[in-house]
Formats: C-alpha cells, sequence, structure tokens
C-alpha cells in the first residue's frame, strides 16, 4: 500500500509516499480502507520534532481518517466489513491507503456525511467539545468569543456553541474569513486583522467581555484575552506556537482562570462520551464538516504548508 512516510524530523519535504506492507487486524482491531485523511496543524509541529511527545523514527503521521471497515480482528465484534466509519488514532497513522485501528478509537459515520467530512471529526470536534465543555464548562446563554474560528476547531466550535445555546463571537483573517464565519451562522464575525476589532468585542458584550474564549494562537492573544474576559471568564488554550508574557494581575482582578486543553489527555470513557455526545449532533444536523481544501496524498507536504497558513477556512484533507 501506499503511505507517508517521515524518516526524519524537518520541513514539509520530510513527507514522502513510499510502498509499505499492507498491515493486519489484531484482537480488537479493525482494518480501514481509507478515502480520506484530515490534516492537523499538531502533525505539522510533530513532523518538524517540535512537538513534546515524538513518535520512533520512521513513522506514519496522521490521526483523522474516514473509510470503510475491510477486515476485522478476534473480538472486534462491534463492526463488520463494509461499515462506513471515522477514526482518531491509529495503530501506525493514517496518512496511508490502509489503517488498522482499535474499536475503542473507531466510531460509525453517519450516511448523511460524507468521507472527507467524516476525516474532519475525531481531533477538530473533539477538541472543540472538550474545550468548550469539558475545559471550560460551557453553559446555555453564555457568550463564547472563538478566535480563528475559520479554521476546523474553530468551525466545529461555532457549530457547537450553536447547539448548545451560546452567543457567539467569531473571529477570522480578513473579510473573507469574517464572511465565512458568519456563514456559519455565529452571531457575530469580526476580522482579527482590522485595528480596532478587540473593541468591538468590547462592544459587542456590553463592555463586559465573553464568558469563553476557546484560544487557537495563545503566544499572540493571550495578553489581550484577559482584557477580553467576563468577571470568572474562561479561556481555553487549545492552540500556542511559543511562549507568552502575561500579566498574571489581569487574571486575579477578574478571577479569570487559563486552561490548558490536550486530546493526549482524554481518557477512553470520556472519549466514547464526547463522540456519543457528536454523534447526536450529527444526526440531527446540527454539526455539518466543512471541507476547506483537498490534496493527494503525494500532496501532504503543501497540505502541511496550507493548514498552517492564514486565511484557512474549513478542514484540510488528503484523499489515498
Amino acid at each position: 500500500m501506499k503511505a507517508v512516510l517521515v524518516r526524519a524530523f524537518g520541513g514539509p519535504e520530510v513527507l514522502r509516499v513510499e510502498e509499505l506492507p499492507a498491515p493486519k487486524p489484531g484482537a480488537g482491531q479493525v482494518l480501514v480502507a481509507v478515502k480520506a485523511i484530515g490534516v492537523n496543524p499538531v502533525e505539522t509541529y510533530v513532523r518538524a520534532g517540535i512537538y513534546p511527545r515524538k513518535p520512533e523514527l520512521p513513522y506514519v503521521p496522521g490521526t483523522d481518517a474516514a473509510g470503510v471497515v475491510e477486515a476485522v480482528g478476534p473480538g472486534a465484534t462491534a463492526f463488520k466489513p463494509g461499515d462506513r466509519v471515522y477514526v482518531y488514532g491509529a495503530v501506525g497513522g493514517v496518512y496511508a491507503e490502509k489503517a488498522v485501528v482499535e474499536i475503542s478509537r473507531t466510531f460509525p459515520l453517519p450516511e448523511s456525511l460524507s468521507f472527507e467530512q467524516g476525516a474532519a471529526l475525531g481531533v477538530p470536534y473533539a477538541t472543540a467539545h472538550r474545550a468548550l465543555f469539558h475545559r471550560a464548562g460551557a453553559k446555555k446563554g453564555e457568550t463564547v468569543l472563538i478566535h480563528g474560528a475559520s479554521g476546523g476547531v474553530g468551525a466545529a466550535a461555532v457549530q457547537l456553541s450553536l447547539a448548545a445555546g451560546l452567543t457567539v463571537i467569531g473571529t477570522g483573517g480578513g473579510a473573507e474569513g469574517a464572511a465565512f464565519v458568519k456563514s456559519l451562522g455565529a452571531h457575530h464575525a469580526l476580522d482579527h486583522r482590522a485595528a480596532g476589532y478587540q473593541d468591538e468585542i468590547r462592544g459587542l458584550t456590553g463592555g463586559r467581555g465573553a464568558d469563553v474564549i476557546v484560544e487557537m494562537l495563545a503566544n499572540v492573544n493571550l495578553p489581550a484575552d484577559l482584557a477580553l474576559a467576563a468577571p470568572g471568564g474562561r479561556i481555553v488554550v487549545v492552540g500556542s506556537r511559543g511562549p507568552v508574557e502575561i500579566d498574571p494581575r489581569a487574571a486575579m482582578t477578574k478571577d479569570v482562570s487559563i486552561h490548558g486543553m490536550s486530546l493526549w489527555n482524554m481518557s477512553d470513557a470520556d472519549r466514547a462520551k464526547v463522540h456519543a455526545a457528536l454523534a447526536e449532533g450529527f444526526a440531527g444536523g446540527a454539526l455539518r464538516p466543512v471541507i476547506g481544501a483537498r490534496f493527494p496524498l503525494a500532496g501532504a507536504p503543501k497540505a502541511h504548508e496550507a493548514v498552517l497558513a492564514a486565511g484557512a477556512r474549513g478542514k484540510i484533507v488528503l484523499i489515498p
């Protein structure tokens, strides 16, 4: 089978398609014929060797994919060949034509969603759900500020927030980014490149600030987030590309809390609860992934550049 293999940490050019033996499922595992693969920013950090968790070289990247069950291992009775599924994590990575996955990380793909949309579920929607409801404890009637709401996680956070009855303020890059956020249904969509957009946020909240802030680029925005948070506000750091200096008094004066968040820390039990909750949203139509760009498997280097580029619009996927 064809797969992307990383033999050395480095730039996007280290992502190279090679021929590898097709894997076989073991006990409690399924073999998935991959139809679409989700590309996430964290995969670029791992590839570059700057992420705290480093896989042993060589490795096949990727966490999110969707496809069809091709074979099942002993005890994997929850699925059968021919089932449409989406997966979060695989035994050997998912940037490949086939992947072996534990059944605890395999979920039914609703008929209403395409394989490309299925590849946009695992990391983006689980991240958004955990950030909003597990870490921030967002409640109906509160106001949420979602930075980078035009990206994969941001778009998922907008949809989940709307479904939960939150007032949504989302930001995107440029007028087109803001328009895309508005098209997702956000109550207010702002251009975070525009001067004075933070003043607009204060105005939209009557000067009170946002109860919950979902932060995708903490090294740039965290100091301002402390000023934009409401009394008792909760800031959830979903992404950061470096260190940042803050004044702790800005958190003290309003009892603002800052929460870190990583899917690596989620237990299997919590993961099952999150995906069960997401399944209800997919079935009801409230949650619907938006695909921004598609690349072939050999286009993985360009996909890694695109996922970090300014002006993201929805999810980037690879098609094997």
